[in-house]
């Protein structure tokens, strides 16, 4: 995680299955990534380089075999800092063969960790991912829901 001071801490993520997980601070290096990932969820997030740069994008992923220079960035989540009212989660992917390990979790799990607070907007097909969260969910129109979460009503 950036520390303020411009380094990049990489912090284990136990609770993504395989060897190695990591979620970290993205740095400018990993923009192509972030960008891949979320046009691969088909988001639309806007210019990320921008949001990297302020310490505002998490990315997870693994290093088989535990090799430390063998890195592949296997998810991101995209912030919207509010200050202290914490942070929306203005996108959230993962690539498609890695879903159902816990890296959306991991990502969301250290947002949660950093801001204390998150928001999210979006649609049903996503609801349970959000439930599994522990986000308070309230319906905004037909299509959309708004979810909160707050670090201390998770366990």
């Amino acid at each position: 995680m950036d520390g303020g001071d411009g380094t990049n801490e990489s912090e284990e993520a136990p609770g993504i299955e395989g060897t190695g997980g990591y979620v970290r601070t993205a740095t400018a290096a990993d923009a192509l990534e972030v960008r891949r990932i979320l046009d691969g969820a088909m988001l639309e997030p806007g210019d990320v380089e921008p949001r990297i740069a302020e310490g505002s994008v998490l990315v997870a992923g693994d290093r088989p075999g535990n090799d430390r220079d063998a890195e592949r960035i296997l998810g991101t989540v995209v912030l919207e800092t509010d200050g202290e009212a914490g942070a929306h989660v203005s996108a959230i992917g993962v690539r498609r063969r890695h879903r159902a390990r816990g890296i959306g979790r991991a990502l969301i799990d250290r947002a949660l960790d950093r801001e204390r607070r998150l928001t999210a907007r979006f649609d049903e097909g996503v609801r349970p991912f959000y439930e599994s969260l522990s986000f308070s969910i309230e319906q905004v129109d037909d299509q959309r829901y708004r979810g909160v979460a707050v670090a201390t009503d998770r366990s």
